[in-house]
């Protein structure tokens, strides 16, 4: 017979190794598309990855689709939506905020709003409670995120100004918050797959017109074989691996917790920009990624009288 607390306890190992594993994979976005980013205009950029995902997703999701069409036919209006938020925003905005405002600004603001307005939007519409661990564990993931970016300089923070790329960065943690809260009410009769499937195209849709007006004003483009290969690497690891993974993760852990391990972003991009574009690595950012690291722990510490209930 199968021990239950045994499979709550694998249950919530395998969210949180879902939600490291989408971190990892997400961190290359800011790597990769810091590049290219004067190569294709943004709402494009957004285009032309999330068009590449759609391609590698309907083999994937096409027959569980079809068998599925008509529950999604029913919550078309919940699923319009989620492709909104969660592709047709999310990283456009992160696109635009890049050719405005430098990146301390872009990650700070980034890396640290979402947790905060998923935690509060996961307290009011799914009702999931805020406990102190939580709030001290967020606490010290800002901390360690400001850290990192500020190279321990309190003057680097005082600097921080808005302009038009930190609004759009904020609209993007917005945007990314609302998603995950609606991935978490996913009705029960749609697949994961079929989730995915629909916001993808969905969200692709509405890029298209936006992106045909800017390349209309754009010069013209000419690819290479780095911007093809940039292009498939958003569009299959960040966006189709990423997403499943990172849906899974929230199906298991819950939407506040897996938002927090957002704030590896900025550690895991850190280690990336060390090992390929050759930055420097310092002693501030193994301290600034202990913090986070502790943080993380903490928030994600489950008060015992929820250990013996029911995952729901």
């Amino acid at each position: 017979m199968t021990n239950p607390s045994h499979h709550h306890s694998k249950h919530y190992r395998s969210g949180f190794l879902l939600a490291l594993a989408t971190v990892i994979i997400w961190s290359g976005n800011y790597v990769v598309a810091r590049g290219i980013s004067q190569k294709i205009p943004p709402i494009s950029l957004a285009f032309f990855r999330w068009g590449t995902a759609c391609i590698f997703i309907i083999p994937l999701g096409l027959k569980k689709f079809l068998a599925e069409k008509e529950t999604i036919l029913q919550h078309k209006t919940y699923l319009f939506f989620t492709a909104l938020f969660g592709i047709t925003l999310f990283n456009t905005f992160i696109y635009l905020a890049g050719h405005y405002t430098a990146a301390i600004n872009l990650a700070l603001i980034g890396t640290t709003a979402s947790p905060v307005f998923i935690t509060i939007l996961s307290a009011i519409f799914l009702k999931e409670k805020i406990y102190n661990l939580r709030v001290i564990g967020m606490i010290l993931c800002i901390i360690g995120i400001m850290m990192l970016l500020s190279n321990g300089d309190i003057e680097k923070l005082k600097q921080l100004q808005f302009g038009k790329g930190e609004y759009f960065i904020l609209c993007s943690s917005i945007a990314f918050s609302v998603y995950n809260i609606l991935v978490k009410k996913r009705p029960t009769k749609i697949s994961p797959i079929s989730l995915l499937f629909v916001i993808f195209i969905l969200g692709t849709i509405i890029l298209f017109p936006f992106s045909m007006l800017e390349l209309h004003y754009y010069p013209t483009l000419h690819f290479t074989q780095g911007m093809y290969a940039t292009i498939i690497y958003l569009g299959i690891g960040n966006s189709v691996m990423g997403f499943l993974f990172w849906n899974a993760s929230i199906a298991r852990i819950g939407a506040a917790r897996t938002s927090l391990f957002g704030n590896l972003l900025p550690l895991f991009t850190v280690i990336e920009a060390v090992i390929f574009l050759g930055e420097k690595f310092t002693l501030m950012h193994v301290i600034s990624g202990f913090v986070i690291v502790a943080g993380l722990a903490i928030a994600n510490i489950q008060p015992k009288k929820l250990q013996n209930s029911k995952i729901g």
